[in-house]
């Protein structure tokens, strides 16, 4: 039941798989209706803007009968409920149990945090016949709210950017679509529950690194079977601990490069996490480091209806609750580009393209650069240098005064940029980049405020940096950040 309360952690909370903010009413409303309806159902927030600001909206009789003759409509026609909460209009959309659903302009689906036009192909896949409820969404039955731990649900908000201050479980887990009848759905456990090898012990992850090209001699191994953001973590870490790293002056400051973009591995890892198949019990997420080679594999092929010719050109997300979660944490690409993205960032290092393979498990390989992959011994112990500037690992940790450039160099590079400064860029631009130079996670409208001139002003001001060659932005637009490349 939407009440005052959920809808104020509705709008903290921000957009997401099952929640739409539309500042006032158009008949365009159609779209995200029958995209819930044929994805998990949700709510639209009329009154509320993008950004998390209520500008509200009034419910009036002629408008909640335009807004049911919109929804019945829809092809089938979707019944929807609308209440008006303080200054703002929810308007709750189920699941719909006659799928697909579609409205003038054409089938739609919520992906992430997103409404997307469907295509014939992506209709024909999504719509297959397959099982009803998924595992995700199935509620558990081990499962108590006594189980759920506050500090977990308190480090995935500051992931997602969410100020709540009173945590309340059974609140916030509602809101994102964890609970179903007043019981908490295995998506809920996967992420929040204190002991998630008690109540879903296959639900693991195990890295592994290797002596050599095959799996014959292993010399460290990690298995984690803690909730979804700590195996992400977990991940990342390890990956972190066997690759190699060099360091390298950007713009003025020093940035640790490892050998694999780590972009990309984070990109592996977020989707073994949401698309694996969590039924499958005996089997885990692997992590394997190769002197060669890095696979990342997950349990389950490509979900159902998808092939391999259709492969990186459709997205159906297997655990869309899990993905929406990820989304919020800013950990994966809206509207599935992940792929693309892995093979774009292995090409822009030089690096051969991910290898994919799919069967029973889904493993993606990426190729280590054989000019500093293999274990030569380089390393200099006491004198700080390596050939090319790549740590070795485990041997050193990284950045420990290993391919550090000279001051003389970071001069140099500094008095390049200023030079560009000066004679090219216009004030706001410069003033744009010493805040990113202090703030490289700094938002567009901490930018405005900053500056004090509008959102837009500071979207052309940041274009015209990247025509310019001069700034750049790495990852998703939440969760990436800023980096100032001239002079490289």
């Amino acid at each position: 039941m939407m009440d005052v309360n959920k809808v104020q952690i509705l709008v903290q909370e921000g957009e997401g798989l099952t929640v739409e903010f539309k500042e006032h009413f158009t008949p365009r409303i159609d779209e995200d209706i029958v995209a819930f309806a044929n994805t998990k159902g949700g709510v639209i927030l009329l009154g509320v803007r993008d950004d998390r600001t209520v500008r509200g909206e009034k419910l009036t009789n002629d408008m909640k009968a335009r807004i049911n003759s919109v929804a019945r409509n829809c092809n089938p026609p979707v019944q929807v409920k609308t209440k008006q909460l303080q200054n703002i209009i929810a308007i709750e959309v189920p699941q719909g149990e006659d799928k697909p659903y579609n409205c003038s302009s054409g089938y739609f689906r919520r992906l992430d945090g997103t409404t997307q036009k469907m295509t014939n192909h992506e209709l024909r896949i999504m719509f297959q016949e397959h099982e009803k409820i998924s595992f995700e969404e199935k509620t558990n039955r081990s499962v108590s709210w006594k189980d759920i731990s506050r500090e977990k649900i308190r480090n995935f908000l500051k992931e997602a950017d969410i100020s709540i201050r009173k945590i309340i479980p059974q609140n916030i887990l509602t809101s994102l679509s964890l609970v179903q009848k007043g019981r908490i759905t295995n998506a809920g456990a996967l992420m929040f529950a204190s002991r998630v090898d008690k109540l879903i012990p296959h639900a693991e992850s195990i890295f592994a690194a290797f002596k050599g090209t095959d799996k014959t001699n292993i010399y460290d191994r990690h298995d984690v079977k803690d909730d979804l953001l700590i195996q992400f973590n977990e991940a990342v870490a390890f990956l972190k601990k066997h690759l190699n790293v060099r360091s390298e002056i950007r713009g003025f400051d020093r940035s640790d490069i490892y050998e694999i973009p780590l972009d990309a591995l984070r990109e592996a890892v977020v989707n073994a996490i949401v698309h694996r198949n969590y039924t499958i019990n005996g089997t885990s997420i692997y992590v394997r480091i190769f002197d060669d080679r890095v696979e990342i594999e997950n349990p389950g092929g490509l979900p159902n209806g998808i092939t391999k010719r259709d492969f990186g050109k459709s997205s159906v997300r297997r655990n869309p609750l899990i993905a929406d979660l990820f989304n919020r944490m800013g950990k994966v690409e809206r509207m599935g580009s992940g792929i693309e993205r892995m093979r774009e960032l292995m090409r822009d290092t030089g690096l051969k393209e991910p290898v994919f393979e799919m069967d029973a498990f889904f493993r993606v390989t990426f190729y280590r650069d054989p000019r500093y992959s293999l274990k030569t011994g380089r390393f200099q112990k006491g004198k700080g240098t390596m050939e090319k500037g790549w740590v070795e690992r485990p041997e050193i940790k990284a950045g420990e005064k290993v391919g550090v450039k000279s001051e003389k160099i970071r001069r140099k590079l500094g008095e390049k940029l200023g030079e560009k400064l000066g004679e090219k860029l216009g004030e706001n631009e410069k003033r744009i980049l010493e805040i990113i130079n202090k703030n490289k996670f700094i938002t567009i409208p901490a930018l405005s405020k900053t500056l004090d001139i509008s959102t837009t002003a500071v979207e052309n001001n940041l274009a015209k940096l990247k025509v310019k060659n001069i700034l750049k932005r790495i990852g998703p637009d939440k969760g990436g950040y800023w980096e100032i490349v001239y002079g490289r």
